[in-house]
């Protein structure tokens, strides 16, 4: 019984030598059947990169004040230096607000145009006031005292008489599209000579 018991440990470790110089063959083996062959590619490492800029300087940019056009830095300055101030600036002064109101039943949008004269104190009255208006037209009839066109990019406010400090002038017109309205020209006046 010891002579077979003996006899299988020699065989298992005959077996055991066999797969394992196989095993070491079929490594060399594997080896040797990659070399015909290109080695595997790299993934991609993408576009390349621009090298980092360098930190440029602060660049002091000089300040611009704008002005009305016409008027020279130092009469701007002296007859206005702040917008809170009394006295009257004629197109400066004047403020012109749109909104959007309603649609009418035929499906126009309509639209609620207030033009303000915002100059405060006693000097304040302003007439002959023009605005920038396009090819204005309207589907509802705008009163012609209040705002009516003149002529291409030329409407009149308050048929060209003054409006005093604080006065609205105010209509309703109704377009596919709004207007952009802006004042072009204005003229103060005095007060007291001015017709009511």
């Amino acid at each position: 019984m010891a002579a077979s018991s003996s006899t299988g440990a020699l065989v298992a470790a005959a077996l055991l030598l066999v797969l394992i110089g196989s095993s070491s063959a079929t490594l060399a083996a594997s080896d040797d059947d990659d070399a015909g062959f290109p080695p595997p590619l790299a993934s991609p490492a993408g576009p390349p990169r621009p090298a980092p800029r360098a930190a440029l300087p602060p660049v002091s940019i000089p300040r611009k004040i704008l002005r009305p056009p016409g008027t020279n830095s130092s009469v701007f300055e002296a007859r206005r230096p702040a917008r809170i101030d009394e006295g009257c600036a004629g197109a400066e002064d004047i403020a012109i607000y749109q909104a959007r109101t309603m649609v009418l039943p035929s499906g126009v949008p309509a639209y609620q145009v207030d033009v303000i004269n915002q100059c405060i104190g006693d000097g304040c009255a302003i007439a002959g006031i023009h605005v920038r208006c396009g090819w204005f037209s309207s589907v509802v009839l705008v009163d012609p005292s209040k705002f009516r066109r003149v002529r291409h990019n030329d409407c009149l406010i308050n048929g060209g008489k003054p409006m005093r400090a604080g006065e609205v002038v105010s209509f309703l017109y109704a377009n596919s599209f709004p207007y952009r309205l802006s004042v072009t020209v204005a003229t103060c006046v005095d007060p007291d000579t001015a017709a009511p």
